[in-house]
């Protein structure tokens, strides 16, 4: 596994987040930017942080998807895990006023599935927190696996 970069440009960092956002933009200002992203998340604003996470493809989508997603959600395309995971997404963003995230981290989706039941409900504020912190462990792991 390849080390954290000490700086990345915001090209790159929109590759690995999915998107050149004002999050994006303060990351690539600073030394260490992968190793101090959960502490830059967490002090943007609401909007910043929804903007962020709206970036960031919906699980079981199959339109729009980068590299790294397709790689990471695979290709297991059950018909009926599919529509249950467009309908619970439609469901939490409804609920929670952004997309749902979480490190795939090339489970199945039915796995997945059954993480969005078990997230769909918790308060927003929290789920806000954790989406946050998924999408950078994402990045994370994807820098680490990219190759050298």
């Amino acid at each position: 596994m390849r080390e954290l970069p000490r700086q990345l440009s915001a090209d790159e960092l929109a590759e690995l987040f999915e998107g050149r956002t004002r999050f994006v933009e303060l990351l690539a200002q600073r030394e260490d930017p992968l190793g101090h992203a959960r502490e830059v998340a967490d002090a943007l604003t609401d909007e910043e942080k929804h903007e962020v996470l709206d970036a960031h493809p919906a699980i079981g989508a199959k339109k729009k998807l980068s590299k790294h997603s397709k790689a990471e959600q695979g290709a297991d395309y059950d018909p009926i895990v599919i529509a249950e995971l467009l309908r619970l997404n439609a469901e939490y963003e409804d609920r929670h006023g952004f997309r749902f995230v979480v490190f795939v981290n090339r489970r199945p989706k039915d796995e997945i599935l059954r993480v969005l039941q078990e997230r769909i409900d918790n308060p927003t504020d929290e789920e806000l927190e954790t989406a946050l912190h998924e999408l950078v462990a994402i990045a994370v792991d994807r820098w680490q696996r990219a190759e050298s």
